[in-house]
């Protein structure tokens, strides 16, 4: 059945190239994950902050050396992406990601979390802006969206600080290991104001 309209991107957005490095305003980098940034994530998934919110834990090494490595795979299928958010010793503090790319319609969602380590320093913020930019300027999407549950203040202020209004709320659209929980909506489109 073929569609009415145009995608609003080509396929091979992604895949046509090589997932970039991506600088933040305060020297942070966003790269690509490396299986030697394993001990990390695997640490990064003990923290109960990141296990309620992410809904998963990575019981050994070996799992998370197949989560760093399963992000080529999803670069190649333009169905997500995922960069390791780095310091100036090339040391991962955090996760920043698109999640549920559609191409057609020019969206994603982002994804983020920070090891505990590295909070309360702006580096979500700042990797939300960087993500933001390059996928609006460069990649041409249209809409980004963020989503969390109404519990997770932590996500919601990122959000607002980046220029995601908050547009809705769903109620109970995610299941964490506590139950079911109402979940925040924010989006922001390339044709939004950001300063």
């Amino acid at each position: 059945m073929p569609l009415l309209v145009e995608p609003a991107l080509p396929e091979g957005t992604l895949r046509d190239g090589a997932q970039p490095q991506l600088a933040t305003s305060d020297g942070l980098v966003l790269r690509p994950w490396r299986a030697g940034d394993a001990p990390v994530v695997q640490q990064a998934f003990s923290c109960p902050d990141i296990q309620r919110w992410h809904v998963r834990r990575l019981d050994s090494l070996d799992e998370a050396v197949e989560w760093t490595r399963q992000w080529a795979g999803h670069w190649d299928t333009e169905s997500s992406a995922s960069w390791a958010v780095v310091d100036s010793d090339d040391q991962p503090l955090g996760q920043i990601g698109l999640r549920n790319i559609s191409l057609a319609e020019a969206s994603a969602d982002l994804s983020y979390w920070v090891i505990p380590a590295a909070r309360g320093r702006s580096i979500a913020t700042q990797s939300v802006n960087a993500l933001s930019a390059w996928s609006f300027g460069h990649l041409g999407f249209h809409r980004l969206s963020i989503h969390h549950s109404t519990a997770n203040t932590a996500s919601c202020k990122v959000a607002e600080r980046t220029g995601y209004p908050l547009e809705g709320m769903m109620r109970q659209a995610i299941k964490h290991a506590d139950g079911w929980h109402d979940w925040h909506l924010h989006g922001r489109l390339a044709t939004d104001h950001q300063s």
